[in-house]
């Protein structure tokens, strides 16, 4: 009987799979594709977890035959992360012209970057302290302890070096190494290696024309090549949406979700705020803030709904250079450091909060001292963090470490995690559209027609 209903379990499941891809033939919009997959996988995850209960053998072994499309989509955008990062930064320079100053778009960029991370810091501090977050009152499961002692097992190896030995291992001594992904810092190392790569073929563009005219040409042609591998992992995003929210609706512990409810809605009115002040930077750069919302909203729908910055790096740089009128070069440089530097959301908010929240546990007292160290680290920690999965969770060891409080404790909202993580990569997302498009306001380079425009086209039309 147990098999039978799992059988059907994977035909319902093969049945939704099918429906989205006649809406691809059918040309219905991408966006639109993947609200629905969203919305059905919620609804599939509900109803297998009423009828059959999150420890029954019948959702244990659907829920693995869900992974297969779940897991096999994330696994696939970890699989073009380094590629992408790489690539895009290098292409960034081939569209920077000579005669342009690089220090001073990247000073912008990081300006904005690292203010608004050091900015979120503060709005995280505040709401954990407004909320009265605890870890204390939150009871531990299996699942909790069994995640607290995987992240313990990260930070011994992560913060088993002394501050400079840690600052070295952000050099990528072994690129080859780096490009697997081995090292905690292999995404600023392989950033890093992107920029010498990237420095040097400016200087064989100035010194040898013809011989940079050539390496343009390859460059442009490997970033193609690289786009073409996105756009058909990209293709998936309704079906793996789909799989990742059935399974993570029909495993989630709901009891555990109720209790922990509070930190979720204290999380989104602190995305939430921190979005507000986006806009308000947008404002204060003399642009209209709805139209960045209009024109933005099909790329932070996508980053909501696959939990993903680096996927959605080619809408975040089309959304920049087809609808905001920035400089393809700016939107590279700017997309591509968001994906490692300064996120808003897994690398400000939400290891601030953590850190505000873990503190009453070791009796630390949270003080004016405490809270302008605890920013300092957060701002130190929001390099490198991983476009892909993962990303808040390092810059949370860093930060908890750091401020020698229990790293275990990280693990007590894994029930909650994938439901903060939406928010927090939309944010991410639009934190890099604000650098790029706030650097090339503030350098004069933003084609203010193009922003201003009210005629664009879908952006995901080729997906």
């Amino acid at each position: 009987m147990q098999l039978f209903l799992i059988i059907i379990n994977i035909l319902v499941f093969i049945a939704l799979l099918v429906g989205l891809q006649v809406m691809a033939k059918k040309h219905v919009k991408f966006p639109t594709r993947v609200f629905i997959a969203l919305g059905l996988g919620i609804l599939f995850g509900v109803l297998l977890h009423l009828f059959y209960g999150v420890d029954s053998k019948i959702t244990t072994t659907t829920s693995e035959w869900l992974s297969v499309v779940g897991n096999g989509y994330v696994a696939l955008l970890k699989m073009i992360v380094i590629p992408l990062i790489f690539i895009s930064i290098i292409s960034a320079f081939t569209k920077i012209k000579l005669g342009e100053s690089f220090a001073k778009y990247g000073a912008w960029i990081f300006t904005f970057l690292i203010g608004t991370v050091a900015v979120s810091a503060i709005i995280g501090i505040i709401t954990a302290i407004l909320f009265g977050l605890d870890a204390s009152t939150i009871d531990l499961g299996q699942a909790e302890n069994a995640r607290g002692s995987e992240i313990e097992g990260k930070a011994k190896d992560m913060t088993a070096s002394s501050l400079p030995q840690q600052i070295l291992a952000l050099l990528p001594e072994n690129p080859f190494l780096d490009f697997t992904g081995a090292r905690p810092t292999s995404t600023i190392a392989v950033v890093i290696f992107a920029l010498f790569i990237g420095f040097a073929f400016l200087r064989v563009a100035r010194k040898q024309p013809e011989h940079g005219q050539l390496l343009q040409r390859g460059i442009e042609a490997i970033y193609s090549l690289v786009m073409s591998i996105v756009t058909f992992v990209l293709r998936l995003t309704p079906f793996g949406i789909l799989a990742i929210m059935a399974n993570t609706i029909a495993t989630s512990d709901f009891q555990a979700i109720w209790t922990l409810g509070k930190f979720v809605l204290a999380s989104y009115v602190a995305l939430i705020a921190m979005y507000l002040i986006h806009l308000v930077i947008i404002t204060l750069l003399g642009l209209n803030p709805i139209t960045f919302i209009k024109k933005s909203l099909e790329a932070l729908t996508f980053a909501f709904s696959s939990r993903s910055s680096a996927g959605a790096l080619p809408l975040n740089i089309k959304t920049q250079t087809d609808r905001l009128g920035v400089p393809e070069g700016i939107a590279n440089f700017s997309a591509t450091f968001g994906l490692s530097v300064g996120q808003n959301g897994c690398a400000g908010i939400y290891p601030a909060m953590l850190a505000v929240m873990v503190a009453p546990v070791a009796g630390v007292e949270i003080d004016l001292k405490f809270i302008l160290t605890l920013i300092g680290v957060v701002i130190i920690s929001s390099f490198g963090v991983a476009g892909v999965g993962g990303g808040a969770t390092f810059a949370s060891i860093l930060v908890l470490s750091a401020l020698n409080l229990p790293v275990a404790l990280a693990g007590v909202l894994i029930s909650v995690e994938p439901l903060i993580d939406m928010g927090r990569t939309a944010l991410n997302v639009n934190d890099s559209m604000l650098a790029g498009t706030g650097t090339a306001k503030v350098t004069n380079q933003l084609d203010k027609d193009t922003y201003n425009s009210k005629d664009y086209d879908e952006l995901a039309t080729d997906i």
